[in-house]
């Protein structure tokens, strides 16, 4: 059995990750910082008998390496890491703060390439593993009003390209996978800011071809292939999960 870790587990694409993860017969380290949702997280891998939650908060200084640790200890490697723990926040260039700004990207990247730095080691002595970035896109296209939460997500892209300019030959993979506006509670969070909900909700869907939001455990099925023996040649690849927004804009 390999041993993944699913950062940002407690709800929406994480979540959905980690539980579709179990039911491919991968051990799981699931991680976050709802301790609730980490509870019912963890009655849903014990019915599988396929892993653990570890409260964590991955901007911690040594966080990333401990989480790592764990997973060696308890199931003797590391296979995997999908790095999906991410925040929203709202701020235009010029009302973008330092504090706003290093909140978000301290979060959504800085914790993605600690951890990572972190699991190459491990991934070296199990002969190989993948690393999994999830993106948005957001950090594609660049949309107003969030300037930091775009560069976050693009600098996501660029960790999956330079760990495969650096780690190829070691045997590890990495793949990007952006996902379009998803129902999950930071969109609803989006959502529920606005004066008309509907309103809202109906031009998110509306804006790509598909006509409608995506679910979490769509883009979690795309990383669980992306994680399998299916995929050994898929490494560099980004992966747009978003009912066609990003083709034809």
């Amino acid at each position: 059995m390999k041993t993944a870790i699913v950062t940002g587990a407690t709800r929406g694409i994480g979540h959905a990750s980690a539980v579709a993860l179990a039911d491919e017969g991968w051990w799981v380290l699931a991680t976050g910082r709802d301790t609730e949702a980490g509870s019912e997280l963890q009655k849903e891998l014990d019915s599988r008998s396929a892993g653990r939650f570890h409260a964590a908060d991955l901007t911690a200084p040594g966080a990333p390496e401990e989480l790592v640790r764990s997973a060696e200890n308890e199931h003797g490697s590391l296979d995997l890491v999908v790095n999906n723990a991410g925040i929203h926040r709202l701020a235009s260039v010029e009302n973008t703060t330092a504090a706003l700004y290093d909140e978000v990207m301290t979060v959504n990247l800085r914790s993605a390439v600690l951890l990572t730095a972190a699991a190459i080691p491990a991934m070296r002595r199990a002969g190989g593993g993948t690393v999994i970035n999830v993106s948005s896109e957001a950090g594609i296209l660049g949309f107003p009003g969030q300037l930091a939460y775009n560069m976050s997500k693009a600098g996501l892209i660029m960790l999956s390209r330079s760990i495969v300019a650096d780690h190829t030959r070691d045997g590890i993979r990495a793949v990007t996978v952006s996902p379009g506006t998803t129902r999950t509670p930071l969109v609803q969070g989006i959502i529920d800011q606005s004066e008309d909900l509907q309103a809202t909700e109906n031009e998110l869907a509306g804006l790509r071809p598909a006509g409608r939001l995506g679910r979490p455990e769509e883009v979690a099925a795309v990383i669980t292939f992306a994680a399998s023996d299916r995929a050994p040649f898929m490494t560099g690849a980004e992966i747009s999960v978003d009912g066609g927004n990003v083709a034809v804009t």
